[in-house]
């Protein structure tokens, strides 16, 4: 096999072995030795050539020895090597198109009900988390709003979200209201607001709080008052999440630290939805690979996602998280399919 450098300091040589080694460890989760590489090579190669080659390897931060064995693991740096220019992405198993395809078949349900289903069905065929965010609120159109009178001077607020999206709300106010007095400030709101998406809703609340109350009426007021706590609440997680537990099976993960650092991850979503924003930007199938996220609690990770869209909008990006050692070449194409089928089943309802 030729020797010729690439960028990385790496030959032709050094390469195939890392991705040899890349491959038994996703499949094994050891650490690999330099006799198991030399069988499994099918290289010409002693096992004091291959140490040398781990050597390198572990000198260009490829690899690395996690204890005082003979045997090393992947780097963050060489997982992306070996997701940028050494893996062969397999075709899916036709088990696995089948699911996705039943599982995003269209159904009569709201977006929210796809959008978790969804979640659910990517962790489900992959044994990893499965996510899905939220589309922003610019694709989420006002279409009308009822207030039901509850006890207490409590009040449910049903909304209704595009074509089929229904919401409910339970607002606590400073005095009972009457039906008809509901009902007018429903009528006012969706007079006014119907047909806008909800930024632009939010933004027409401050405004006619801003500069109009000098000549509303107490209804309209009222009415006001009644949609800002509406949207005060926050109705939007931003994602949808679903098969946690599904990372305790792999050992890296399972001792109680990390997974406590992990699980406190998903709490700070604020964090995730930033990397989630940055992989619509980008589009196309992105992979984040350990601490490649930028945030220490995801460092012993990978999440791997791909956009959905809606009429050549992209509104948001499914994905999964899982180990550092997951099966790449199978987790890349089921997200990527089931991201596509998403965008077709919510093309009818959003």
């Amino acid at each position: 096999m030729a020797r010729r450098q690439d960028s990385s300091g790496m030959n032709d040589r050094s390469r195939y072995i890392l991705k040899v080694l890349v491959e038994r460890y996703i499949r094994d989760g050891e650490p690999v030795g330099s006799r198991t590489l030399s069988r499994e090579s099918g290289l010409d190669l002693s096992p004091a050539t291959i140490r040398y080659i781990m050597a390198d390897l572990e000198e260009l931060e490829m690899v690395r020895s996690p204890h005082t064995s003979a045997g090393r693991v992947p780097t963050a740096k060489g997982y992306r090597l070996f997701v940028d220019s050494l893996l062969t992405v397999q075709p899916l198993d036709r088990n696995d198109i089948r699911l996705i395809e039943q599982g995003m078949q269209a159904r009569d349900d709201s977006p929210q009900k796809i959008l978790n289903s969804a979640s659910s069905l990517v962790s489900s065929v992959t044994q990893l988390a499965g996510l899905v965010s939220v589309p922003k609120q610019d694709y989420a159109h006002w279409r009308q709003i009822e207030f039901l009178p509850l006890s207490d001077s409590r009040v449910l607020a049903i909304l209704v979200i595009n074509e089929k999206d229904v919401q409910n709300r339970i607002l606590h106010l400073d005095r009972t209201y009457t039906e008809s007095e509901l009902t007018q400030a429903a009528n006012y709101l969706n007079k006014h607001f119907a047909g806008l998406n909800l930024s632009q809703v939010r933004d027409a609340l401050l405004a006619e709080m801003r500069d109009a109350r000098e000549t509303m009426n107490q209804m309209m007021i009222a009415a006001i008052s009644m949609a800002e706590q509406v949207f005060d609440v926050d109705d939007e997680d931003g994602f949808f999440l679903a098969g946690q537990t599904n990372l305790m099976g792999f050992a890296e993960l399972s001792d109680v630290d990390k997974l406590r650092r992990l699980f406190e991850a998903f709490g700070h979503k604020r964090d995730i939805l930033h990397l989630l924003d940055q992989c619509i930007a980008a589009e196309g199938v992105q992979i984040f690979i350990g601490e490649e996220s930028g945030y220490q609690l995801l460092d012993e990770v990978s999440i791997v996602t791909a956009p959905y869209e809606v009429d050549g909008e992209l509104l948001g990006v499914l994905g999964v998280i899982g180990p550092t050692r997951m099966a790449y070449e199978r987790v890349i194409p089921i997200v990527d399919l089931t991201a596509k089928l998403l965008s077709v089943a919510l093309k009818t309802t959003i």
